[in-house]
């Protein structure tokens, strides 16, 4: 019977037992080094077609998720301009590229935030609220809601808002968006900003939702009465509600989300799932309010706004880095790098960590930048043109332009106007994949008492009512005070009479319902029908498609309860 020769074998001594030992080391690293050398070797064995099968699956799924969203609003926009309005779409070739590009855009920024961004704030969500005192949390909670509205894809479109505006009419509107873009951009994250604080103060306080938005909402109303009832402001009240629905998309909800988590679980809200509602409501909110107080400073620094020199002509011959794609390219590099820096500084000193995972990182931080550059191409020569062609050509429905004649009788033109409205509300809600999503959590968390199909659908009718309503006050030319205090008039209404996880849901839900494409495209829509009827401005669509949503899912609300009384 033979057995292995071990240190207790009489047959070997001890030195000659390490000995054997240190061969058979040798013999195994050897032949591992060997497999992995041939495993290298055979490394650019691998073909174009393996590269296929592998990529494909995962990029083809992320690309017609986008394309859903983006392709049959396209569609439908063009079919009406070409059918209904008898009206071809100019420069078609490269709205397709435009469109194509914001879908690769989309599908490469979406994928860079998943494993650029999202594990640092998951970690940090967390892990900082067990570690740090309340008044770092906040101070954090505070940066990275402003920071993050930065890189949201859709903040690009404030910009380019103000270029049709005529500045003797709105002289102040005109003003605010073209000599001083980066005060509006930053009003709307300080708000964001102070928005998430007070979300993690009601998480750590466990505030009750409808209170607290009874509180933030009156005051944002007296300070909409005191702009509406100013000449001066009037105009840009519609910018203000219209900048909430801006910062509510793929980049500020799922951080700030990550981090509210994080809180709540901390404050022992661990076991409540719909710990989570509500910061987008107030993310919606906040930056209404601060974009007034800014206009107010605006007006009091700058009475005569003619007296100001015209600003200087740019040059024919652009720098390099101003040139497009290169300057897109920059400027998503200036609005995700602090970002990025922000949860690195984070991770490193607040929480003691070290960074893993540091190539997945730095891909998703690259491919974020890359995608964020091809969405803002996109929009630039695709969403944006689209729209605005589409927003110049709705009014021959019922308008006469250039002595013309209008194609159908007015009654009817207007009323066909507001039914391609609402079919653009109702079919870029539905096709927005974050209401989905939000719509099967929802049907979790009430154990089917509202339906994921049900919520989808009050949120979308919601949103075609509030469009609708939107291009009605364009067309007619109403003034943007009495819509805003009616529609929040009936949804506190509404508040009021609900339970507070209804509250949260519905009031989160106006923000869902817009994301990167819907903003651009109904901003350009918005601006092209009231420089085609000649209104001094065009926003107030998306403050309308925000409020819509609030009152129809609190109205289905409150039919599930009384439903449910009824039965038992």
């Amino acid at each position: 019977m033979s057995r292995d020769p071990g240190p207790s074998d009489p047959s070997l001594r001890y030195g000659e037992f390490l000995s054997a030992v240190r061969v058979r080391q040798r013999l195994v690293s050897y032949n591992r080094v060997h497999e992995e050398g041939r495993s290298q070797a055979r490394a650019p064995q691998l073909r174009l077609v393996d590269l296929h099968r592998l990529l494909t699956p995962y990029v083809s799924v992320r690309f017609l998720e986008q394309a859903r969203a983006v392709v049959p609003l396209a569609l439908f926009l063009a079919l009406f301009q070409t059918a209904a309005l008898r009206v071809a779409v100019r420069e078609g070739d490269e709205i397709i590229l435009g469109m194509l590009a914001v879908m690769l855009g989309l599908t490469l920024f979406m994928d860079g935030v998943k494993y650029g961004l999202m594990p640092f704030a998951e970690n940090i969500g967390f892990k900082l609220p067990g570690r740090s005192p309340t008044a770092v949390v906040l101070a954090f909670a505070f940066l990275l809601g402003g920071i993050a509205t930065f890189a949201e894809p859709a903040i690009g479109a404030l910009r380019a808002a103000g270029a049709g505006l005529d500045p003797a009419r709105t002289p102040w509107l005109h003003l605010l968006l073209t000599r001083y873009p980066d005060r509006l951009v930053f009003a709307v994250g300080a708000g964001v900003g102070a928005a998430v604080v007070l979300g993690m103060l009601r998480f750590i306080y466990a505030w009750r939702m409808k209170t607290l938005v009874i509180a933030v909402l009156l005051p944002c109303l007296a300070a909409s009465v005191y702009a509406g009832l100013d000449p001066r402001l009037a105009p840009i009240l519609g910018l203000a509600w219209d900048c909430g629905a801006v910062t509510t998309g793929p980049v500020t909800v799922p951080l700030v989300l990550a981090l509210g988590i994080g809180v709540g679980a901390a404050a022992g809200d661990r076991d409540n799932p719909l710990s989570g509602f509500g910061i987008v409501t107030l993310a919606s909110l906040f930056p209404a309010m601060a974009v007034i107080l800014v206009a107010v400073g605006l007006v009091a620094e700058v009475p005569d706004p003619g007296a100001l020199p015209a600003l200087a002509e740019v040059g024919t011959a652009a720098a390099w880095w101003d040139q497009t794609p290169v300057a897109e390219m920059i400027g998503a590099l200036r609005a995700i790098a602090p970002l990025v820096l922000l949860l690195w500084l984070a991770q490193r000193f607040l929480l003691g960590e070290t960074l893993a995972q540091r190539q997945l990182i730095a891909y998703g931080v690259v491919t974020a930048v890359l995608g964020m550059s091809l969405f803002n191409v996109g929009l630039s020569i695709g969403l944006i043109p689209l729209g605005d062609q589409a927003g110049n050509v709705v009014p021959s429905a019922f308008h006469a332009a250039q002595g013309g004649t209008p194609l159908y009788p007015y009654a009817f033109g207007v009323g066909l106007t507001l039914l391609f409205a609402a079919t653009i509300g109702y079919g870029a809600t539905v096709a927005e994949p974050a209401l989905n999503a939000m719509g099967v959590t929802v049907e979790n968390l009430t154990d089917g008492a509202f339906p994921r199909k049900l919520l989808i659908r009050a949120v979308a009718t919601g949103v075609a009512m509030g469009t609708a309503l939107g291009v009605a006050k364009i067309i007619f030319q109403w003034p943007m005070l009495p819509l805003l205090l009616g529609a929040y008039a009936v949804a506190l209404v509404c508040t009021v009479l609900s339970i507070d996880e209804y509250v949260s849901l519905a009031w989160d839900s106006a923000g869902v319902t817009t994301g990167p494409v819907t903003v651009p495209l109904v901003l350009a829509l918005g601006l092209g029908l009231g420089k085609a009827v000649g209104a001094a401005e065009g926003f107030g669509i998306l403050a309308m498609a925000s409020a819509g949503p609030i009152i129809s899912v609190l109205a289905v609300g409150l039919w599930i309860r009384r439903r449910s009384a009824a039965e038992h």
